[in-house]
This record gives structure tokens, sequence and C-alpha cells, in this order.
């Protein structure tokens, strides 16, 4: 069998690939490992579960619970929810052993995923999920009687532990500022209005009006055009977009424009490191942040360390060195000293707290990030095992960079799910940029082609 786990999760075609079967097998497997018996004191592990708002996500919340209650555990279902809430209880609640999402993130509705959370809040390691999908359909003495677990649901108590939570993390008040939200009609439809208005934030709130087929319909930080829209019509002084399950953020400026997440980080690691927030003067991305950013961090005086794409590889360097800030392009941003995740929420409080305490609109705050002209090409249908091994392809790329020099960049991924190459080059000017990948993507075609 291939990999089940990918960067995020399991994740497919809600009834399709992720099927009852599979998620009530994820339980069972979890729980065997992860939940490992009863406690010291005789109680039984226990797990949380939470979903964003697809319609896939009843079927396979019912079946997750059936999975992990047949394995021994307590669970208690907490309903719509976003990731981060998923992860920042299983974290601070010294009872939980186990959390659960249920969703596909920016993905369409059709999509749905599954996603682990160990005791701390952090996800899963590449060698615990394989664990986990090693003893799918493996025989084992399930228990029985009293040894199995309960099912619970109370969606109040999570909601408010978490809404709680983000208020303390912004410290501060933020009366005075207006923002304009785009929920995506999914896991933070009530949570996100609900905490930037508890925090003293005047919001303006579109796409909170989940029907479980609407998620990421036109909206949201896949499709920001709407919020831009509404930013500059309702005099908001910014503007935030959430994906399917809020672990990342977009934003838009006064004026409409949009603001990524380089960007974002970017003014979040300056005004952190002017309040001495920034453990080690040091902001962690992946290689897919734009080549603007790590010369802006530079021009700054702010160290970068670069990892793998995915958000928890940008945490396990965070607590390997004990930075504070971190986080990726598409928006997920990890303030460690509150998450372990990335948690739109969470960015759009911190967000706010700079705009309001520094007095400045979050143009002027960002726009010291130049974006450097980017190109982006994905090559299907081609070897991606032998893209690192290629001597003829290794050439090109090193001719390439030698021709880019310090003012651009090459960089070839292999995805983790597809015969594909993604061959992404950064460039002085967007025709550079254009010539180069289409260069190497040829190459890549000739070379690499099945």
């Amino acid at each position: 069998m291939s990999r089940l786990f990918g960067t995020d999760g399991v994740r497919g075609l809600a009834n399709g690939e992720l099927t009852a079967d599979l998620a009530v097998g994820l339980g069972e497997a979890a729980a065997r490992l992860i939940g490992g018996g009863p406690r010291e004191d005789g109680g039984k592990p226990r797990a949380i579960i939470g979903r964003d708002t697809r319609i896939s996500g009843e079927f396979l919340d019912h079946a997750l619970a059936a999975g992990l209650a047949s394995s021994g555990m307590d669970v208690v279902r907490i309903g719509v929810v976003t990731t981060p809430t998923v992860a920042h209880l299983t974290a601070s609640e010294d009872d939980v052993d186990l959390g659960v999402m249920i969703s596909a993130s920016h993905n369409p509705m059709a999509d749905n995923g599954i996603k682990f959370f160990a005791r701390g809040g952090f996800k899963l390691a590449d060698a615990v999920e394989d664990q986990i999908q090693a003893l799918l359909g493996q025989s084992w003495d399930r228990p029985t009687g009293a040894g199995v677990g309960e099912v619970d649901y109370d969606d109040d108590w999570a909601e408010k532990s978490y809404v709680e939570h983000l208020v303390e993390s912004v410290g501060t008040s933020l009366a005075g500022v207006r923002i304009a939200v785009d929920c995506a009609n999914g896991g933070a439809s009530a949570l996100g209005p609900e905490a930037l208005r508890e925090a003293g934030a005047d919001v303006v709130v579109i796409n909170a009006s989940p029907d479980g087929r609407n998620i990421n319909d036109k909206s949201g930080s896949t499709h920001p055009e709407q919020l831009q829209a509404v930013a500059v019509a309702s005099g908001a002084d910014f503007g935030v977009a959430y994906d399917g399950d809020a672990d990342r953020c977009l934003a838009v400026d006064r004026h409409g424009v949009l603001v990524d997440g380089d960007r974002i980080m970017g003014s979040l690691a300056v005004f952190m490191r002017d309040a001495g927030q920034l453990d080690h003067d040091t902001l962690v991305v992946t290689v897919m942040s734009n080549l603007g950013l790590l010369h802006a961090m530079r021009d700054a005086g702010i160290h970068t360390v670069q990892t793998s794409v995915g958000d928890r590889y940008v945490l396990e360097a965070m607590l390997e060195g004990g930075f504070a800030l971190g986080g990726e392009q598409s928006g997920h941003v990890i303030a460690r000293h509150h998450a372990t995740t990335g948690d739109g929420i969470l960015t759009s409080l911190l967000l706010a707290r700079m705009v309001k305490e520094t007095g400045r609109d979050l143009a002027d705050l960002v726009g010291f990030v130049d974006r450097l002209p980017q190109t982006l090409i994905n090559v299907s249908g081609v070897d991606k095992t032998r893209v690192n091994t290629d001597e003829v392809l290794l050439s090109a790329v090193a001719d390439a960079e030698i021709s880019l020099g310090d003012s651009g960049r090459v960089l070839l991924r292999s995805s983790g799910t597809e015969p594909l190459v993604r061959v992404m080059v950064e460039a002085a000017t967007q025709d550079e940029a254009d010539r180069v990948a289409a260069g190497l993507a040829d190459t890549v075609k000739e070379r690499l082609t099945l």
C-alpha cells in the first residue's frame, strides 16, 4: 500500500478514497498506538474530535468516534471548530491524549481529511503516521464489556476555552480597529468573529453561513476577491480571509491589496523584534517563501531558517532552535508561545494588535517586503524520484542558478501524491522568471517522462 498520510494528514475524496471504513480503521489504529491502554489513574485514555463544516464531516466524525471508542478510548465530539482549536485543547487539557480534526483545509467541499494531534498539541511525526498505517487491518484482541470507550458531545466547552485563549494571547484591547473577515463558510464562521469581537475589534463578516456544501466556494483565502471589495467598501483598517479549517490566514490592506503569508510574517517579525519578543531574532520559513522576504529579513537584521513545506516542519525547526515565529507563504503562521500549529484567527489578532499599537496602516507595515517575480510550472507524468539524481537536469539547474545570481533562485519539488515535479523560479523580472522556468520544465519533461 502506498503512503496514506500526506503533508497534512490523510486527505482525499470523501466516500471515495476517504471512506467511513477507513475512518474507523484509522481511529482504531491511532487508539492502539497513542491511547496505550488504561491511564495510571485507572481511567481510559481520552480523545477529542472536531470537524469543519463539510457535510461529509458528519459521517466521518461518527466513524472515527466508533473506531476510537471500540479500541478503548473515551471520546468527546466537539462539533464544528477550527484545526487550531483541536491543537489548543490537546495541548492545554491534561486529560486529552489524542486530538483529531476532520478537514480538507482549503480543498473543495467534496474532499475531506483527517489530522491527528498527540498530547501537547503537536501533529504526528512521519514515523508515527507510518506506524498507524501499518496497524490498519491487523487482527488484535479488542476490548469488550466495560473496556470499550464512551462517546460524548460537548461543543460549548471547546468554544469557550479556545476563545478565552485567543483573547488572552493578544493581550490588549483592539477597540477602534475595524476588521473585515471572510470565514470561507468554514470552521471559523462562528469562532473567528466571536474571538475578534471579544478582543474589542469592530468586525465586518462575510461568508459565515455554512450549509455543509459552500465551504471555500468562491470565498476565503483561495478566493479573496470578495474580501478585497468589502474591506474597501466598509472602511476597514484591513481584512482577513481564512481557509476551511482556519489554520491559515491571508490579509488585505485598507485599499484591498492582497497581503500574503510572507508579508504577514515579515511585518510581525519586525514588530516582535522591536518589542523584544522575537526569540534569537529569527524567523522560520519554508523553501517556498519568496526570496524577497529573505532579502527583507536580512536587511532588517533578522535571521531566517528554511524548512520543507508543511507547518509541522516549521514547528519542528522552531522547537529545535527555540524560535518564536514561523510559517508559510500560504498563510500558515505559527506564534509558538501561543500555538502549536498555524492559526488564522490568532494571526488576525496579532495583525490587529500591530496595527493598533503602531498606529500605522497595514500597507505601510508590510511595504518593506518586496516580492520577487515568481513562476511555478507543474510538470506531470514524470518520474519524480529522479529529480535529484538526473545529471543533465542537475546541470541545467546549476546553470540557471548561476545566471540568476543573487537576484533569483530555482526550486524543484516532487509532489507527495502525484507523478509530478513542480518547477519554481524567482528572478529580477517576470520575463526572466518565465523564461528560466519554461526551459527547466522542458528539461524535466525530456529527462524524466515516464
